[in-house]
């Protein structure tokens, strides 16, 4: 079996949460039968139980606070609408969770400690955004409802507040904050229209940029204060706001890049994590005399940490040549499932190129034989709100066993630069992040990085709509395109796709199809087709729910209509696979269509 086969199949494990009343109850994904599924852990005994078994897979879930039960989301086939489904912590039967309510797609779950309050947020296409309280395994009561994009926030520690994150303003990309008071046994008061208790909207109304974010109430009864993100200094940092007393503290937390943070167990402290071009790092803030300690972890990335009881800290750490392992300040490895290891790979390199709206970052890695140029894999990633890290990818890997160079783009729009790199993509969608793709591109060539004739543009979700844009708009550029689960026609895609996603685009175009159709049409890869030179692969999932099937078969069906190379693979799952196997045929269908196509 092949290094690069061997990374897909090697045993992979999440960052266990824990129940916060019951921490030896812990809950995992993990691969470890070929399918992504949820895995329960009794850490006084050792023992480890799979709680999922479906065909497409299971990754949603979480425990209640007293660790009695495991909550999972159930869909179809990958399509993300569904019910809440719960299980005992020991094992036992699947029961519907919250009976009343029909199926949706989720948006936020909130359990009391207690066990007797649960929030429940939905969406749905007819009736956009709720949230529903339950009492005692009662009725749910909707005490929210609007038609932009909403959720449950958290709930506090004694169940008297609960906290909504919202976007009535219209501005899905920036929300704000709506507080409402529960009475302590978590009822909500006043049936239907609980009383709000405080709202905090740095939008003013959605005529500013800044958004915020819920990061947690404290874990102590009759604790009031929230932890909540903010980006008034130009960036997300937290800062806490007790909207009971109608307070507001900020931090000294003067670090360069994107800080978040949660609560320390007696909650006199917070875990800080500051993401900063393309790494993680971790510190303690002491909340009494505002010190910030850095807590020693490699360097590399972290993909999610908690605080135990003890005061340790686990975490999720890799670095792109070093598989992930879920790791603890204790110097211990937490959970390492047994089975063949996953080969490393090479590390990463920084690169600065001058790009039209500023610097660019981008992260290069180089086969570990020969000498450039080298035939290059572009790997654009999703979101577009996110970024690429110095973090463990199987797929960049396998294409560095084969000889190719990789350059993925942190492009206008990405995260982890500043609100101002983020926000820059508005109205212009896809072709500005296309221009800094461009000037990576020009530096990779120039450099004697890259063969300017076998370089291939490749991703998936938006780095899949980049890439069939970018073969459109850029058609001498690539010799290849490699796009999975992509935005084709964006018209039909934002008729076709899940609420949520209507309002981002909304927000991002400045409106709808019908509203702004310029906006569109200059942002659709369905506009360019017919100037595509490149060969073209593409994977969709035919219950894809964010990147729908019609849309794809528009594009396709105009590229066959004109004979062009082309090769479309359609599975049976949503928005990429949770089966090991489906992901590793994925990928040798991709390398095979490259190697066809691209010049020896």
């Amino acid at each position: 079996m092949p290094d690069w086969e061997k990374r897909f199949r090697a045993p992979r494990v999440s960052l266990p949460e824990w129940a916060q009343d019951a921490p030896d109850h812990s809950l995992f994904v993990s691969n470890a039968t070929g399918t992504y599924e949820l895995y329960s852990w009794d850490r006084s005994t050792g023992e480890q139980r799979q709680v999922t078994d479906r065909p497409n897979g299971t990754t949603d879930g979480t425990l209640s606070p007293d660790g009695r039960w495991i909550w999972w989301f159930n869909d179809s086939d990958g399509d993300e609408f569904g019910v809440w489904m719960r299980q005992p912590f020991p094992g036992g039967q699947d029961t519907e969770a919250v009976p009343g309510l029909a199926p949706s797609y989720p948006a936020g779950l909130a359990l009391g400690r207690g066990g007797r309050t649960v929030v429940v947020g939905r969406s749905t296409d007819e009736h956009g955004s709720s949230v529903h309280v339950v009492r005692d395994e009662g009725e749910p009561v909707e005490v929210y409802r609007h038609r932009e994009s909403a959720g449950v926030g958290d709930l506090s520690h004694d169940e008297s507040l609960l906290v909504i994150e919202h976007t009535e303003h219209g501005d899905a990309m920036h929300s704000a904050l709506r507080v409402l008071r529960l009475d302590t046994a978590g009822a909500p008061t006043g049936a239907a229209s609980p009383q709000v208790v405080a709202e905090l909207d740095d939008t003013e109304g959605g005529t500013k940029e800044l958004g915020l974010a819920v990061m947690g109430f404290a874990p102590v009864d009759g604790d009031t204060r929230l932890l909540v993100g903010h980006q008034r200094r130009g960036r997300w940092e937290p800062m806490i706001w007790d909207p009971v007393a109608g307070t507001e503290t900020g931090l000294s937390v003067d670090l360069p890049g994107d800080v978040s943070a949660e609560w320390y167990p007696d909650g006199s402290a917070l875990l800080v994590e500051h993401s900063f071009e393309a790494r993680d790092e971790l510190f303690r803030y002491d909340l009494a005399t505002a010190a910030l300690t850095r807590v020693e972890i490699p360097a590399g990335s972290v993909s999610g940490a908690g605080v135990r009881p003890d005061g340790s800290v686990e975490y999720l750490w890799s670095s792109a040549a070093e598989p992930p392992v879920v790791r603890s300040t204790s110097g211990r490895v937490v959970l390492d499932p047994p089975g063949t290891k996953a080969p490393g790979s090479v590390p990463v390199e920084d690169a600065w190129v001058e790009g039209p709206g500023g610097r660019v970052h981008a992260l290069v890695q180089r086969p570990a034989r020969g000498e450039g140029p080298f035939p290059t894999v572009f790997e654009i990633h999703g979101g577009p709100t996110w970024h690429d890290s110095d973090a463990f990818a199987a797929a960049p890997a396998a294409w560095l066993d084969h000889g190719f160079a990789v350059v993925r783009v942190n492009y206008r729009g990405s995260t982890g630069y500043g609100r101002a790199w983020t926000d820059a993509l508005k109205h212009r969608v896809g072709l500005i992040e296309l221009e800094d793709i461009a000037a990576v591109r020009a530096w990779a060539v120039d450099s004697g990085l890259a063969d300017p004739e076998r370089l291939v543009l490749s991703g998936g979700s938006w780095g899949g709509y980049l890439t069939l844009l970018g073969l459109g708009v850029q058609p001498e550029a690539w010799a290849v395109g490699v796009a999975a689960v992509p935005v084709a026609d964006y018209v039909t895609a934002y008729h076709d796709e899940m609420e949520a996603l209507k309002a981002m685009d909304r927000t991002l175009l400045g409106g709808t199809p019908e509203e702004v159709p310029e906006r569109f049409r200059d942002s659709s890869p369905l506009t360019y087709v017919d100037a595509v030179r490149a060969p073209v692969y593409i994977s969709a999932g035919v219950n894809d729910p964010r990147c729908p099937i019609r849309q794809v078969e528009n594009y396709v069906d105009r590229l066959a209509a004109r004979a062009a190379p082309h090769e479309v693979y359609r599975y049976d799952a949503g928005h990429g696979s949770l089966v090991v196997d489906e992901r590793i045929k994925q990928l040798r269908l991709e390398m095979d269509f490259v190697r066809r196509h691209l010049k020896p």
